[in-house]
């Protein structure tokens, strides 16, 4: 995808169709997600993404208003058991879920269980044809040399995208991540810088450093700050 940063700069709409509007917290209300979708909808926003649970509600609220929907497997740790994260997929695509951001199992990276990693994110992508997949690798908890076997992990299995991170990490994301993240998957994938990135300056940031999507909680103060 080639982005034009001056376009960017000068034009928020723009900006605005490069950002998961984001809402994660686990006290989210319903009134939480309904306002999350009334925002998404009114500055158009790529997607909004919510936990599986909300998934149906932010469908029916969406429909017809050009603002994907997006959710979260095996999130935030990754570790949850193989057969559970393929039928969290499942059912969230089955919900409206058009794109599904999947926590690699971090435990089984950091043991170098690469062989497992791979295959699992594999079996889910398999079962979930229909939708777009984007891995969160975590950043925070790898070596340089570990981002970048996840990477070809991610790419081996067939994902989309690279995300960086949950946001529920030790930290967020990083500017040198992006950087080798993209020369790690060349033009073979997307990459989402997300975890505590809360201003348009930020953004733009990630944007320069070779990020395609940017996932935030803080997407209307993005578009709307100074």
């Amino acid at each position: 995808m080639e982005i034009n940063i001056d376009e960017i700069k000068n034009n928020r709409a723009m900006a605005a169709q490069l950002i998961d509007s984001t809402l994660l917290k686990t006290d989210a209300s319903e009134a939480d997600i309904i306002m999350l979708c009334k925002d998404a909808a009114e500055y158009q926003f790529k997607t909004v993404c919510v936990y599986p649970y909300y998934v149906p509600l932010c469908k029916a609220l969406l429909r017809d208003r050009n603002v994907g929907v997006c959710t979260v497997i095996g999130f935030p740790s990754g570790l949850t058991v193989k057969d559970v994260k393929i039928f969290e997929a499942e059912e969230a695509v089955s919900y409206g879920a058009q794109e599904l951001d999947i926590v690699m199992n971090i435990g089984a990276a950091k043991s170098g269980n690469w062989s497992y990693v791979e295959d699992e994110l594999a079996e889910i992508i398999k079962r979930t044809p229909q939708a777009f997949h984007k891995v969160i690798i975590e950043t925070c908890y790898l070596t340089d040399k570990e981002k970048a076997v996840a990477c070809s992990a991610v790419l081996s299995a067939g994902a989309q995208m690279v995300k960086t991170s949950t946001g529920f990490g030790s930290i967020g994301a990083v500017v040198e991540d992006i950087k080798l993240i993209r020369e790690a998957v060349g033009d073979k994938a997307g990459i989402k810088a997300a975890g505590r990135i809360r201003t348009f300056q930020q953004a733009l940031e990630f944007i320069k450093a070779g990020a395609d999507r940017i996932g935030t909680s803080s997407a209307v103060e993005i578009v709307k700050g100074k």
